[in-house]
């Protein structure tokens, strides 16, 4: 679907989108972290390792993170391309680390560590598919603004958790926003006649919104199975969702280093 608006039109109107989002969080009052977030439904603690499922099961972002990593080595694509997959990437392994340490003694304070790792996953894929599908130099300029706001996201709750008076309204923005305006930018913005790598990108927002559609239903899962939570099954979800985003950049900058005609010379026109 390629719509027939100009180019500055559809910016605008992103650009629109975005400012009303910000505006609407804004606006709303400040959200706390409830306590009752840290309290999963299975707590059971095996081998001497509390929340062990919950622990455990972050141990596929580590190996997905170090794949993601260690296929940049045979990447087609450009310097600028490369350093915003490799945030990526590294943004998964240490979601692995981030996500396992909290899950092993859940507060406010660790919550952090499993945060933090997730805003460089989400702010790079938004960048990624700013540079792929409008323009290379605006997602390579914008990617390190949109980090620094990420992470900016997460320590702006954190210290208003510290002072009393928490807020999550920043982190919530930096967590859905990419979700909704990646679509969107797909839509808006079908640039290419080869989809190389699309599909892998919608079923890794498709997965990722499944799994927060698991966590809510912790208990409820959790009950029902006797042996696995909702909030487990979500770790493995992103997990998977995580392991299509590295799907998409093998088959845009390794799976077809013969026909990258139009990704190479937009991106050597940039360089």
């Amino acid at each position: 679907m390629n719509f027939q608006f100009s180019r500055e039109s559809r910016l605008f109107f992103l650009g629109v989108l975005s400012i009303l989002a910000i505006l609407g969080v804004m606006v709303h009052p400040p959200i706390p972290q409830a306590i009752s977030y840290h309290r999963f439904a299975d707590g059971r603690t095996i081998l001497g390792i509390s929340n062990f499922a919950n622990v455990i099961s972050n141990f596929p972002f580590l190996i997905i993170g170090m794949i993601g990593l260690y296929s940049i080595k045979r990447s087609t694509a450009s310097r600028k391309i490369n350093i915003i997959y490799i945030c990526m990437f590294v943004g998964v392994l240490l979601t692995g680390i981030g996500s396992a340490y909290y899950h092993y003694r859940p507060d406010n304070n660790s919550l952090v560590f499993d945060r933090l790792p997730m805003t460089l996953v989400f702010m790079s894929l938004l960048s990624a598919t700013l540079a792929e599908r409008i323009d290379l130099k605006m997602g390579s300029v914008m990617l390190f603004p949109l980090l620094i706001i990420g992470i900016g996201g997460v320590m702006w709750w954190h210290i208003t958790e510290l002072r009393g008076e928490g807020d999550l309204r920043a982190y919530v923005l930096v967590q859905f926003y990419p979700i909704v305006f990646i679509p969107l930018i797909l839509i808006l913005f079908a640039r290419y006649s080869d989809r190389r790598g699309l599909s892998q990108l919608v079923w890794a927002v498709f997965c990722y919104i499944l799994a927060k559609l698991f966590e809510q239903f912790d208990k409820e899962i959790f009950s029902s199975s006797g042996f696995i939570s909702g909030h487990t099954i979500k770790h493995l979800t992103a997990a998977v969702a995580s392991w299509f985003l590295v799907r998409l950049f093998f088959q845009r900058y390794i799976f077809y280093k013969g026909s990258m005609t139009k990704y190479s010379s937009l991106n050597n026109k940039e360089n």
